[in-house]
């Protein structure tokens, strides 16, 4: 059993505060990955702080006409909003392809993004893992590997990252805003999660002290040409073997602009711009969409029982981007992909 502490934050300053004198201390809102964590002795915070009062609730246009998101908007009031659903239908299929309904009632955006890795070694701790136990070891790499990462990964861990949101957000250029003892700052989607490398204990570049306090949308949602496709192994709720987010904006028949990320593949919601430039001012046709998949898979590594994960994620783009050129997009709905 590990004891902590509990205490609850009267505003984002006394969050910051409290969060900047205990080490140990960990901010809790929903909870559905953290208390998880803590359960399986994974986590052991020495305190937990509650910002579920916080005003980080609402959703509002931004000066340039984009919107913020609150980090303590729950996933389900996001992805239903009228805004979102309308604007960013990406984000809204993405939200909904994740979990249960029961936990997006729960989860909230802030907390989305903080999720940790569900590799099976990460969460048993009778086996060596880098990312509990830097330099113990990687159990995954000459194990169990089928759920692992193809792409980013590194000899120290090939952990994947298991939010769909996180997806669509990286596919439409978000922004994360975060409070310190520094002040804000806004921090790019692309630069917010990590790649292993040799520091795989490290998900993301928030600062210790610091709260995510809101999510920021740029005006552009895509809301024509776009798809979210999430291939699992049952159709509900379950982690992404592959997952694909494809945004497009098509002039003429041709790409004017293409924007493509990938979940369940890296350590980070994976996002190759050279693959998108590639697409730039080529047809909307199945060859344009061959190419840029071979492009994304290019430096594409399997470790054995994850190798059917590269044809597959090859597979997933064509289609995605099919779906997204031909205004089709996947059905969250009904799952089966057409």
């Amino acid at each position: 059993m590990n004891n902590f502490e509990f205490s609850r934050a009267s505003d984002v300053a006394d969050a910051v505060r409290q969060m900047a004198a205990d080490p140990g201390a960990k901010f809790v809102a929903g909870g559905t990955n953290l208390i998880d964590l803590i359960k399986e002795g994974v986590a052991r915070p020495s305190r937990l702080i509650d910002i579920t009062r916080l005003p980080l609730g609402r959703l509002d246009e931004t000066g340039d006409g984009g919107l913020r998101i609150g980090a303590l908007v729950p996933n389900s009031d996001l992805a239903y909003h009228p805004q979102i659903e309308k604007r960013y239908p990406l984000l809204h299929s993405a939200i909904l392809a994740g979990a249960s309904p029961q936990l997006r009632n729960m989860a909230t955006t802030g907390g989305n993004l903080l999720q940790r890795t569900r590799c099976f070694y990460f969460y048993d701790t009778t086996t060596p893992c880098n990312k509990r136990e830097p330099g113990s070891g990687c159990s995954a790499i000459d194990g169990l590997n089928r759920m692992h990462a193809i792409l980013g990964t590194s000899e120290h861990c090939i952990a994947t990252h298991p939010s769909d949101m996180c997806v669509a957000l990286a596919a439409l250029d978000a922004r994360v805003l975060a409070t310190g003892r520094d002040g804000e700052r806004s921090i790019a989607f692309a630069d917010f999660h990590r790649l292993p490398g040799d520091t795989p204990q490290f998900d993301t570049n928030l600062k210790k002290d610091e709260i995510i306090t809101a999510i920021e949308l740029p005006p552009k949602g895509f809301a024509t040409n776009y798809s979210y496709l999430k291939i699992r192994d049952r159709l509900s709720y379950a982690f992404a073997l592959v997952a694909v987010a494809a945004a497009l904006e098509i002039e003429n028949g041709a790409i004017k602009e293409a924007r493509l990320a990938l979940g369940g593949v890296a350590h980070k919601p994976w996002r190759d711009r050279q693959a998108e430039s590639q697409l730039h001012g080529a047809p909307a046709i199945r060859e344009s969409f061959v190419r840029a998949a071979d492009n994304v898979l290019r430096d594409a590594r399997s470790f054995g029982h994850n190798d059917f994960k590269i044809e597959l994620a090859r597979r997933a783009i064509v289609r995605t981007l099919t779906q997204a050129a031909n205004g089709t997009p996947q059905s969250q709905g009904d799952k089966r992909i057409r």
